[in-house]
């Protein structure tokens, strides 16, 4: 590992002679200067990790040379060294862009600090992280190897996220690697979990069944609702746990997180099973016998959600709540984003306000069609980054500014969620079969049963027969349905693509936060 070099700029250089000799005991090259004039001539021919810079020298002060240096620099850290704590000199050197500074007389192991702060901080986080994560291992490992709850699953998951985002802090690529390892082995464990319990979860639900997709407004919206202070509900379309974290920091600057919890999407985990259930309170099933001129098959050209007002209503009916005076809003392009972020105030006169948002699904099938957004969100952690810098110049973003200066509550949640597919499973099937990649529904569905969760009969599952004879095959952990015509081209083509549909951690344990105004 090469040594970081440090350039020492001071015109009492002499007397810091010890202080050189003992930073390069500690491993770093140090080389000193006298005066800013040969500090820039050095920085026009060499590069250096970070620079000590004196306040006080003749001929050119420490803040005009600190000038001139990020002209020529502009990401070199700058350590101030001066005797002078005045409030108007510490904000210019601020405004100048100082990365730190120390108050002479300074001691040896006070600039150590300084450098390991600045220089070697990246390298600390690093082993920190790695070790800490090492530690935690063996016990997750473990309880994937138990017979876990939903709880459980929800705590392994968030605690995979978790570690996640953790090592993008850090350069540990044999780490990251393990964790991405064990990932594919906890939704390995994941499908089989499902696999046991989910028609169970369906038919005979008790303590043990998480909270589903039609069970999600009355248990966790219905709730907050109050004539006293108005709420906001945030559905933002396939929109995963992990896509939340990345942005909290940036909501949790203005609003109070009262609430983070997680609930279960049903399946198949698409936007027109997920959201339908949500907006209806019933399963599909139910939908189809209560609305069959609504309930759309899987084939039906027509649009699968264009009637999540209507269901609304009939759930609020069905749960004596027809008293709640409540709006709806869906926003399919920037433009009906931008109008709705305009009449921010105007939504507060009703108790309940719906929006919905399809920006993050866009981008996730775009992303098959379009080779620049291939080439954005090439992985997970490119995936969250696309969805973070999305949500930092949307119009939504704004919209949540204006409303956490007023009286109300907001609750962001989503339908469902989606995984990186990496591993094609071949399927025969008739021409009236879905084009869905992690899930099929036809007659005469021939696949290795092995890699599927198959429901012969999709009662058990809650979900309507589009014919006497149909079922349901789901895809689980990193699979995806390819047909043996063109294999090799779709295969290819859908490869590392983010789909949904199927069995997954991230495409079936979705958040819910409950947020306030500060």
């Amino acid at each position: 590992m090469s040594l970081a070099s440090v350039l020492w700029v001071d015109d009492e250089i002499e007397i810091l002679e010890a202080h050189r000799l003992f930073l390069e005991m500690k491993g770093y090259r140090v080389v000193c200067m006298t005066n800013g004039f040969d500090a820039l001539d050095y920085l026009q021919k060499e590069s250096v990790d970070l620079i000590l810079l004196d306040e006080s020298m003749p001929g050119m002060s420490g803040l005009e040379t600190l000038q001139r240096i990020k002209r020529l620099h502009p990401h070199v850290p700058v350590v101030l060294v001066t005797k002078n704590e005045t409030e108007s000199l510490m904000e210019e050197a601020i405004g100048a862009q100082i990365t730190d500074y120390l108050i002479k007389p300074v001691n040896p192991n006070q600039v150590l600090l300084t450098l390991k702060k600045n220089l070697d901080n990246k390298r600390l986080i690093t082993a920190s992280i790695v070790s800490n994560y090492q530690q935690q291992f063996r016990s997750m490992f473990d309880a994937l190897n138990e017979a876990p709850t939903f709880k459980n699953w929800v705590e392994v998951y968030r605690q995979l996220v978790f570690w996640e985002l953790e090592m993008e802090k850090s350069d540990t690529t044999e780490m990251s690697e393990v964790l991405l390892d064990q990932k594919r082995e906890a939704n390995a464990a994941f499908f089989k979990f499902i696999s046991r319990n989910y028609t169970t979860w369906i038919n005979q639900p008790d303590e043990n069944t998480p909270i589903l997709s039609h069970q999600y407004f009355s248990n966790k919206i219905l709730p907050h609702i109050s004539k006293e202070k108005p709420l906001v509900w945030l559905l933002i379309d396939n929109f995963r746990y992990d896509q939340w974290k990345s942005i909290e920091p940036l909501v949790s600057s203005f609003l109070k997180i009262e609430e983070e919890d997680c609930f279960f999407s049903i399946l198949p985990t698409t936007t027109h099973y997920c959201r339908n259930a949500i907006f209806s309170g019933i399963l599909p099933i139910d939908m189809e016998k209560k609305f069959p001129d609504l309930w759309k098959k899987d084939n039906d050209e027509d649009g699968k959600n264009n009637h999540e007002e209507f269901f609304f209503k009939a759930q609020l009916q069905a749960l004596g709540r027809s008293d709640i005076r409540f709006s709806y809003h869906k926003i399919l392009n920037n433009a009906d984003a931008v109008k709705l972020s305009e009449q921010a105030t105007g939504m507060l006169n009703d108790d309940l306000t719906i929006i919905v948002y399809n920006f993050v699904d866009m981008i996730s099938h775009a992303r098959t069609d379009m080779e620049v957004i291939r080439e954005l969100a090439s992985d997970e952690k490119a995936y969250r980054g696309l969805t973070k810098s999305w949500f930092t110049h949307a119009p939504l973003f704004q919209l949540i500014k204006k409303l956490s200066q007023k009286n109300c509550q907001l609750m962001l949640s989503t339908d469902h969620g989606s995984i990186q597919v990496k591993h094609p499973v071949k399927v025969l099937a008739d021409k009236q079969t879905t084009s869905n990649l992690r899930y099929k529904n036809a007659k005469n569905l021939d696949v290795d049963l092995r890699q599927v969760l198959s429901f012969k009969d999709p009662l058990l599952a809650g979900l309507p027969r589009s014919n006497i004879s149909s079922s349901f095959i789901f895809a689980g952990k990193q699979d995806y349905f390819c047909y043996p015509n063109q294999y090799n081209h779709f295969v290819q083509l859908y490869k590392n693509s983010f789909q949904h549909g199927g069995i997954s951690m991230e495409e079936m344990i979705v958040p819910t936060i409950r947020m306030t105004n500060r």
